[in-house]
């Protein structure tokens, strides 16, 4: 009997069996509603969604006002809030009467503010008692109690749930204890510090949801259809796990589907770096439009079509190494336009953390412990980009154009540069006996010393060239300098370069490379 009752359960989870087919579903909400929660406020109304006995009637109700009322179809009710200004903490419930009677249900201490979706890897998967300056983090976290926290568990599925299998983390009021909970578990150190420095901003309550899990590649969180929109119709991963293609996106995202958010940030993307490398400048920008339309019509359109995505360009690995997977990689997370917002990728924002390298880190150096700082840097583009802030420089110099006279190349910017120190090849020219755009991962880049800087100008030397000047790019390696030591960086010193390559386009001028 036990079993059966269990593969009952089981069956409602995967949406295999309703229960007006045999299952009588209890009164309860959905898996991630609970005391403590943060609900989208602002125009983006919340959707509240549950499971009831077929044909009830639930009505939810915030402080007994502005009450909305849903038959509950399937096993399932949802209904769709009036707008509400960020604050609280109110009580929301929800009445549920049937044939049985009249059912009530209260959510306590609930507050209306921004919410926030955190995905990735491991590096998404740190907590706060992994970083630098862990104990002094841990002992701020009380202080914040208007930032609360909530995590789903790891789990994977075959097939689409309707919702979340099972919790890591209710939603949460901040403490050392919810947030120190141990080595990659919860809560997320990125998410939370991201979500700690937004609220010292806007002053109002911010709800983070984490969904990550480490040692996990792209696919793995993303449907199907952006899977075949890519190239890839089957699994080739060809392992047991959380790394088969779609099985994250199917138990850890899937399921969230209808609640209403404000925006996401992600994490990831070392996973890829060794499988389907040069297919991620269309995975990612692909997961990306695919969790926007997806949310935006689970949510009943509450969760804006074109929210606001926010991600880490991933840092280093191997000191020395000379592979070039990771500044590939790097590339590929801007759709190869080398930053972002982008053509290609509008409304994101990037956090370059190429010289955020820890060589002493615990975790290995793949797992840096500066995450402060990779915050700091996302807070800067979520108030510029999510939050329409003017003046706000958020983006390291990129180059608007370069030009060859002869066996001098400068390099204009887009904006004004501080200079650090140059590695004589952190700059370096393709050599080709045609005119012709360079193979980023070929064998004929050689070394191009600086030997002028002016304002947001760069003067290099191509005399190791004695071809053709076909290609140019910058920081093109694994680890291509020292702790917050990259040569370029803004006039503030805040933000550095990101790592990009150039070639020739016609005879006046030079085009970022495709």
């Amino acid at each position: 009997m036990e079993s059966l009752v269990v593969l009952g359960v089981l069956a409602i989870i995967c949406g295999l069996v309703h229960p007006a087919n045999g299952f009588e579903e209890r009164f309860r909400f959905a898996s991630y509603y609970g005391d403590h929660m943060v609900l989208q406020a602002g125009a983006g109304s919340a959707v509240i969604w549950g499971y009831g006995a077929e044909g009830a009637t639930v009505t939810v109700s915030v402080e007994g006002k502005d009450k909305h009322t849903a038959k509950v179809l399937d096993g399932i009710w949802s209904v769709t809030l009036d707008p509400v200004k960020p604050g609280g903490p109110f009580t929301l419930t929800a009445e549920h009467l049937s044939q049985a009677g009249l059912t009530s249900l209260n959510l306590t201490d609930v507050l209306f503010g921004d919410v926030w979706l955190c995905g990735g890897q491991s590096n998404m998967e740190m907590t706060l008692s992994q970083v630098m300056n862990a104990s002094e983090e841990l002992a701020e976290a009380s202080k914040f109690p208007d930032v609360r926290v909530f995590s789903a568990a790891l789990e994977q599925s075959s097939t689409e749930l309707r919702d979340l299998a099972k919790v890591a983390l209710p939603w949460s009021i901040p403490s050392a204890k919810v947030l120190g909970a141990g080595n990659f578990t919860q809560f997320s150190a990125v998410c939370w510090l991201f979500g700690r420095y937004l609220y010292e901003r806007l002053r109002y309550p911010v709800g983070l949801v984490e969904s990550c899990w480490g040692g996990t590649p792209v696919e793995a969180w993303s449907s199907h259809r952006v899977l075949q929109r890519c190239g890839l119709v089957e699994d080739t991963i060809g392992v047991m796990g959380p790394r088969f293609n779609s099985v994250l996106w199917n138990a850890m995202i899937h399921p969230l589907l209808n609640m209403t958010i404000k925006g996401a940030i992600w994490y990831q993307g070392e996973d890829n770096t060794n499988y389907n490398l040069d297919l991620y400048n269309c995975t990612f920008p692909a997961m990306i439009d695919d969790w926007r339309l997806s949310f935006h019509q689970g949510s009943a359109g509450q969760t804006s079509a074109v929210f606001p995505f926010g991600f880490v360009q991933i840092s280093t690995d191997n000191q020395g190494s000379p592979s070039d997977a990771f500044p590939r990689l790097r590339w590929h997370q801007t759709a190869d336009f080398g930053f972002a917002p982008n053509p290609r990728m509008k409304n994101t924002f990037m956090a370059v953390s190429v010289d955020l390298v820890d060589p002493s880190s615990p975790w290995g150096s793949i797992h840096p412990r500066y995450k402060q700082d990779v915050a700091r840097r996302l807070i800067l583009g979520a108030r510029a980009v999510a939050y329409g802030e003017k003046g706000v420089s958020f983006q390291g110099p990129f180059p608007t154009k370069v030009e060859l006279e002869g066996n001098i190349m400068i390099i204009t910017f887009s904006q004004k540069i501080t200079v650090t120190h140059f590695n004589k090849d952190v700059f370096e020219v393709c050599c080709s006996k045609k005119k012709t755009a360079c193979d980023v991962s070929s064998s004929g880049w050689a070394p191009a010393p600086v030997f002028n800087v002016y304002r947001n100008m760069v003067f290099l030397t191509t005399d190791n060239c004695p071809d053709e000047v076909s290609g140019l790019r910058y920081a093109w390696k694994d680890w291509p300098c020292d702790w917050k030591a990259c040569p370029l960086y803004s006039a503030d010193r805040v933000l550095p370069a990101p790592p990009f390559v150039v070639g020739p386009q016609g005879a006046g001028g030079w085009t970022i490379l495709e």
